[in-house]
């Protein structure tokens, strides 16, 4: 840095050649770069949001490790820190018995599964966050329920910061025709959102998405840690002071979380995460966060032409097309958050010619099943070492509940013998280690789904099998349970054929 130093106040005798100079110009670039304005930057946590000052290994906040960031102070265009509330403003604290709670009044959206997961619909003045991969159908399916909220009159706005005015257009079409109560913005300033917020006074807002937002007071990127933050807290007043209930659509991590701190989950009142496969055709919408219902909700959709379909009968899509008298085919009863469905678990046992057998698990954890093939090897003798075996759930559904490990094991066992299960046999259960069959939770719900789908035999744990029977809830009139103790049991089963 050159910096033009004043000759007054070089002192009398100072040579500009000799050491002297030299001296005296350090010591007058080192009193000025005091003064300077620097750009400050502080380091945040990705996982909770904590702020340090300097670089740490571990997060003082949450104890995790490598998870502090660099990224500039939020700061406003005077160089200081915003005050979150004014310095003259009080607010006097109230008593709880004075405030008076009336019914609660939800808005439906007219999507029974969408509904289901919030709770029973819309909450006035609540915060959602909805996040998901990439091409999962998050704007998809916020467009459908603008689309329905429409259609009853209600004002919706829906503000995109990735999408034009047509794009969003050309994607409404294919959904349906919209009426006039529903209005499009395509911005990114939060200053303006929140001014056509004030004009319009919409009763629903999507915000599509966080990480293209911006405060032009931050001085950060769009989707960095300071800047979602603070758009987050500004949508939270305009949601909390005006009752309009704002939907944001959050982009994720390749580990699943939505990106940006992880703060923002705590701010909102509401965290919904669509999963799935983006090729598969079925879409599991899942309520992590819910402070106006249960977060055990899922809602099934399927994705079509014209957008997505509700699946109000998880179990009837499910098993469709299951193959009959087909070897390494068996249905297991899954329990995703508080529902019960059939589901197919395939296996395909087939000799290798390599030294290493390949082991292949979609839909279910591939160490399970690793565990589970060498269960079968030590336990029942069965010889798997110089085979390939690959372990599929139908429907591009992914289950990860061990009450899958009896299924696994009777589809591993078929396509290795070449018998064929009963097509009207449902199975689940957990495995241990030894081989023996362990109880699992929500046994009552499973074999009630069994009976509305039609299936005559239910294997399953005797822990489980014995109490049902003692709790005499379910009618077993049309069902066969059958309680086994060990994985041996299932091979001298009169069901294989």
């Amino acid at each position: 840095m050159n910096i033009a130093v004043n000759a007054a106040s070089i002192p009398a005798g100072a040579s500009e050649t000799g050491g002297d100079w030299r001296r005296y110009r350090f010591r007058a670039e080192r009193e000025c770069n005091k003064h300077m304005a620097k750009a400050k930057t502080l380091f945040y946590c990705s996982e909770c949001g904590t702020e340090t000052s300097k670089w740490q290994g571990q997060c003082p906040g949450c104890g995790q490790w490598n998870t502090l960031v660099e990224a500039p102070a939020a700061v406003s265009a005077s160089g200081k820190r915003k005050a979150a509330v004014p310095a003259a403003q009080t607010v006097e604290p109230a008593r709880m018995k004075d405030i008076a709670i009336g019914d609660e009044r939800r808005l439906l959206t007219g999507i029974a599964e969408l509904d289901r997961v919030l709770g029973g619909g819309i909450v006035a003045g609540s915060l959602v966050l909805v996040g998901g991969d990439p091409g999962i159908g998050k704007s998809t399916l916020l467009l459908q329920m603008c689309k329905q909220l429409s259609d009853k009159g209600e004002k919706v706005l829906y503000v995109s910061g990735e999408e034009s005015l047509k794009q969003i257009k050309l994607r409404g079409d294919r959904i349906g025709e919209f009426s006039d109560s529903i209005y499009l913005l395509s911005e990114t300033a939060i200053t303006l959102i929140d001014a056509a917020i004030g004009r319009l006074q919409p009763k629903i807002v999507i915000v599509d998405s966080i990480q293209t937002m911006y405060e032009e007071s931050v001085d950060a990127a769009p989707g960095s840690m300071s800047q979602v933050r603070e758009i987050t807290g500004i949508l939270l007043r305009i949601a909390k002071s005006r009752g309009i209930s704002i939907f944001i659509v959050g982009h994720v991590t390749k580990e699943g979380n939505v990106a940006g701190p992880r703060m923002l989950e705590h701010m909102v009142d509401t965290v919904l995460y669509f999963e799935g496969d983006a090729s598969a055709a079925y879409r599991i919408l899942r309520g992590v966060k819910n402070r106006f219902g249960s977060t055990n909700e899922i809602g099934v959709f399927e994705m079509k032409g014209k957008g997505l379909v509700e699946v109000p009968n998880p179990s009837e899509y499910m098993i469709q097309g299951k193959p009959v008298g087909e070897s390494g085919s068996v249905v297991a009863c899954a329990i995703e958050g508080s529902r019960s469905f059939m589901i197919e678990v395939q296996a395909l046992v087939c000799h290798t010619y390599f030294n290493m057998p390949r082991r292949t698990a979609a839909g279910t954890d591939y160490n399970r099943v690793n565990l589970l093939i060498a269960v079968l090897e030590k336990r029942l003798g069965l010889r798997m070492s110089d085979s390939d075996a690959y372990v599929n759930v139908a429907g591009g559904m992914r289950i990860t509940e061990p009450a899958l490990d009896l299924a696994i094991i009777a589809a591993l066992i078929s396509s290795q013998s070449g018998k064929v299960m009963d097509e009207h046999t449902v199975l689940f259960g957990e495995v241990g280690l030894v081989g023996e069959v362990r109880a699992v939770p929500q046994c009552e719900k499973r074999v009630a789904e069994a009976l509305k789908t039609g299936y005559r035999t239910c294997i399953l744990p005797l822990a489980n099998k014995l109490a049902i029977e003692k709790s005499g809830n379910l009618d077993l009139s049309g069902i066969r349970l059958v309680g086994i103790r060990n994985i041996r049991e299932i091979v001298e089963r009169k069901e294989w054929s």
